[in-house]
């Protein structure tokens, strides 16, 4: 069983930046792709950004490619998402999933486990 907790959310003003982490715990050895999604009041969770075990393999959805970057740290168990020139439209609960297959997916129902989520409020 693998544990996730993320940090990092909070109210910023439309073109800030803010940098999100993901911590895992538990048994992180069997751990393999994460993923950052989202989920907006009234909204389906949708997709943000995914990355491999290896952390060469990197996708994100289309709203989001060239603000946002996914990263990792498998030394400390951590899951990055720097998210720039943000938008009132990225507002949204953040949630980071993992998964114990090593190729990172877009689908909700290909994560084993989630975290809690953090909030990411963009004004204009």
């Amino acid at each position: 069983q693998v544990q996730l907790v993320e940090s990092g959310g909070g109210l910023v003003q439309a073109e800030d930046s803010l940098r999100l982490s993901c911590a895992a715990s538990g048994h992180t050895n069997s751990g393999g792709a994460m993923g950052w999604f989202r989920q907006a009041p009234g909204k389906e969770r949708e997709f943000v950004a995914a990355i491999d075990k290896s952390g060469y393999i990197r996708i994100y959805a289309d709203s989001v490619k060239g603000r946002f970057t996914i990263a990792r740290d498998n030394a400390k168990n951590t899951v990055y998402l720097q998210m720039s020139s943000l938008k009132p439209e990225d507002t949204a609960v953040y949630y980071c999933a993992g998964r114990n297959n090593y190729v990172p997916t877009r689908e909700t129902n290909g994560y084993d486990y989630w975290g809690q989520g953090t909030q990411v409020t963009v004004s204009s």
